[in-house]
């Protein structure tokens, strides 16, 4: 029997024996301020007649449901009714959800009050999405990976690269921070850039995430050290009943996850992956092989009613090494092992969250402590028995305690906070680099200690007849670095944010704050051959006022349209003093390390423009378009305002998934990001041999900083699911096709060096040069991808 006669054949059998209708799920409903059990709550699965209510302890327990993604509606009299993000049910696995409630005045007094699956949180009702696992499980072209999926909504930028940088209205991939349950995740990606958080390959495993709160602007005052982007992931919890197993294969890696019960009050799931990206790419005669590899912690203990210790950690190993085996390599292949170093990493974050409840509120305490270790280096023309010209080790070590106080009184929200960090950055560099028509040793050392802290509070209330919510917050960080950054006013951050509804289905929302970031460790930690701290004296906590504005409407309960418009000003943004380019413009290649430079911090930039968003959420079918206009510029070292490297002017995505009968799905992506900025090439000085041998690549002219833009960039990505389920286990398979009218991406050209007939390079200017020559650099084919998940 031909192959394809037995592919058909397994796919019509399994779809002949799967059980899809013998799913179950349990959960627990609390009130959100005081975590008091709320008994004879309403629950209903959304969209049937199917219904529970819980018992004198919160709990409840539904069976008999149809397998795959489900809400569920929870409703009490004196409580908001909640909706909850999609849940994944299967025959194989029971989940365990606990459910919030908030005490709602508009119902004590008698207001109808709609049901919002679109809701923000009170202190950012502006800029603000909300993702659920379903959003992440079915993506296109983002195969689970969380980065990617960020990239369909309204402001977030990509770029054509396989990367994961994530660039938000404007601004660099420095600027983002993420949390995981309430413990910040400093390393996000696999090959993390040091000092930015872009790397080719998400950390966090999707298998963990129920949510992610996605905060563009409007930052609350409790989430701190951030620019343009705030993540606030929220993980499962494990299975309270059994032991499962989920085995995963996918695009690049396998993974193994497992979850279950510990005694009565605790659960726990875990997780670890490996790539095998450096035998596909070895097979295929690409001149780079990676590995990295993971794991991912996390164990929830309820002590009783009043307090809960929830321990995550995450953590990486990443090697990098360079396929020098390849005969003959052509130029692509040539330019790529001339320039790439050798990349050793890892990473992890460990935390233990402790919360306490009260009558009116809660009282959280996060211990957490996350490291850093990046080693890379280079020999010239990979050329072991000559001296390095690169040779770079560094470190990074942040210990953090942060303590948070929630309450509810009479209509007013209240959040205060405390943190306190210790850190500590190590950096050992000798890096040869052609500056100023001389060649350059750089040699140094650093061990440098700072002590960290912040205190903020917040307010959040709701006016006329609850149709105006106001919430006003301010924050002050400083360090010991210096006297400037010692100065925590010198850092005061006031935000405002307002939300009016109209009518029952128009809102109009707004927001403005000043935020701070403190420059990264690489820039700090900078000094010179002498020795000498280069940045120490001037340098300055990085800041931006934002302003936002918008309007949204809500024609039903799954469908929502807004228009958001924003305005970024930037101000202390570090300068480099070698190029004269903003720090702004660093943190999206794969050098590893972005501002290790000395630096004036009188840089400036604005980010403008306005989004459009179109969100329907129906049982059966999901959309997602987005359209962002954005103008992006930094100022040079004599002050002129450049566009950014982030400045693409236009983004357009569109996502949609269709469910189909017997668990098909069916979902597609397309993105438009116009053409990025880009440098143009220093010939002269690329073609001196000293320089090239340095550094094993072209230089940029910065006297043409983002002078020339390349052409615009667009993909379509398709995806089909099938959900096999079982009364026992589930299988899961996907195909995932990428760039599925093979667009050909052009950016900058290749530059290498033209060699002899006996394989010497050749040179003129009586060998003081090198004879370099353009090759073009189209990038870009069909990327087909099958994906197995199994659980049981």
């Amino acid at each position: 029997m031909k192959a394809n006669h037995l592919f058909t054949l397994f796919f019509i059998l399994f779809s002949l024996i799967g059980h899809a209708q013998n799913a179950k799920i349990r959960g627990k409903v609390t009130d959100i301020t005081n975590n008091e059990s709320i008994p004879l709550a309403n629950i209903v699965v959304l969209g049937t007649q199917i219904g529970t209510t819980s018992d004198l302890d919160g709990n409840f327990s539904l069976t008999g449901l149809t397998s795959g993604y489900i809400k569920l509606q929870i409703s009490f009299l004196g409580y908001k009714t909640n909706t909850t993000s999609d849940i994944f049910v299967s025959n194989s696995n029971t989940p365990f959800v606990e459910i919030k409630l908030l005490t709602d005045e508009q119902i004590l007094n008698e207001v109808v009050v709609r049901v919002d699956r679109f809701e923000k949180r009170e202190e950012s009702p502006i800029a603000m999405q909300s993702i659920g696992t379903k959003e992440i499980e079915s993506n296109p072209g983002s195969n689970r990976d969380i980065s990617r999926v960020i990239q369909s909504f309204p402001g977030v930028g990509s770029t054509p690269a396989f990367r994961n940088d994530i660039i938000i209205r404007g601004g660099g991939p420095s600027e983002n921070r993420f949390f995981l349950d309430d413990v910040e995740i400093p390393v996000f990606n696999h090959f993390s850039t040091q000092g930015a958080s872009g790397g080719p390959v998400g950390i966090i495993n999707a298998d963990f995430i129920q949510s992610v709160d996605f905060y563009s602007g409007s930052f609350p005052a409790n989430k701190y050290n951030a620019l343009s982007g705030m993540f606030d992931f929220k993980q499962k919890e494990g299975n309270k009943d059994k032991l499962n197993f989920q085995g995963t294969l996918g695009a690049s890696e396998a993974a193994l996850t497992l979850d279950g019960p510990l005694g009565k009050n605790a659960s726990y799931i875990f997780s670890v992956r490996r790539s095998y990206l450096q035998f596909l790419f070895s097979a295929i005669g690409l001149p780079f092989l990676p590995t990295f590899n993971d794991y991912q912690f996390k164990l929830k203990t309820y002590l009783d009613t009043k307090n809960q210790i929830t321990v995550i950690s995450i953590g990486s190993l990443d090697h990098l090494t360079l396929n020098t085996g390849i005969r003959n390599p052509d130029a692509s292949q040539q330019y790529i092992l001339s320039q790439i170093p050798i990349n050793n990493q890892w990473s992890y974050t460990f935390g233990a969250v402790y919360k306490n409840f009260f009558d009116k509120g809660t009282h959280t305490f996060v211990l957490s402590r996350n490291m850093l270790n990046n080693e890379f280096y280079k020999y010239p023309d990979n050329d072991e028995s000559i001296e390095k010209s690169l040779d770079y080790n560094s470190s990074e070590q942040e210990n953090k305690f942060r303590y948070e106080l929630s309450t509810r009184s009479n209509g007013i929200k209240l959040v205060v906070g405390a943190n306190l960090e210790y850190a500590k950055y190590f950096n050992s560099t000798m890096q040869k680099i052609y500056l100023q028509n001389v060649l350059t040793e750089f040699k140094y050392s650093t061990n440098l200690e700072i002590a960290k802290f912040g205190l903020s509070a917040q307010a959040s209330k709701r006016f006329s007849k609850n149709n105006l919510l106001v919430s006003i917050g301010v924050r002050i960080d400083g360090n010991n670095y210096n006297s400037n950054m010692l100065n925590a006013f010198n850092q005061i951050s006031p935000r405002l944010a307002l939300s009016y509804t109209i009518t029952e289905k128009l809102v109009i929302n707004a927001g403005t704050g000043r935020y701070f970031q403190l420059p990264a460790y690489t820039t700090l930690g900078y000094r010179n051959n002498l020795g000498e701290l280069v940045n120490l004296d001037n340098s300055k906590y990085i800041g931006v006022n934002q302003y936002n504005i918008g309007i949204e409407s809500r024609l039903n309960k799954s469908f929502l349209f807004s228009i958001e418009g924003f305005y970024k000003d930037y101000f202390q943004y570090p300068i480099d003093q070698y190029t004269g380019a903003s720090l702004a413009n660093q943190g999206a290649d794969y050098s590893s390390v972005a501002g290790a430079v000395p630096v004036t911090y009188t840089g400036k930039g604005e980010a403008i423009g306005f989004e459009i968003l179109n969100r329907v959420d129906y049982k059966k079918f999901n959309l997602l378009a987005s359209y962002t206009f954005v103008r992006s510029l930094f100022t040079d070292g004599s002050g002129k305002y450049i566009p950014s490297s982030w400045d693409s002017k236009h983004l357009l995505t569109i996502t949609g998934t269709k469910e189909l009968k017997n668990n098909w799905r069916i979902g597609f992506k397309w993105r438009y990001v116009g053409g990025l900025p880009y440098t143009p090439y220093d010939l002269t000085t690329s073609a001196n041999i000293q320089a090239w041998d340095a550094i094993g690549q072209p230089y940029l002219d910065y006297t043409k900083l983002n002078s020339e833009r390349f052409a615009a960039f667009h993909q379509l990505d398709f995806r089909i699911d099938k959900n096999y389920f079982f009364s026992k286990w589930t299988l899961l398979v996907y195909i995932d096709i990428q760039n599925v009218y093979n667009f050909k991406n052009i950016t900058k050209d290749y530059i290498i060096r033209e060699k002899n007939d006996d394989g010497t390079y050749q040179t003129t200017s009586d060998g003081l040069n090198y004879i370099l020559t353009f090759v073009p650099n189209e990038s870009g084919t069909v990327l087909p991808t099958i994906g197995l998940m199994v659980k049981f």
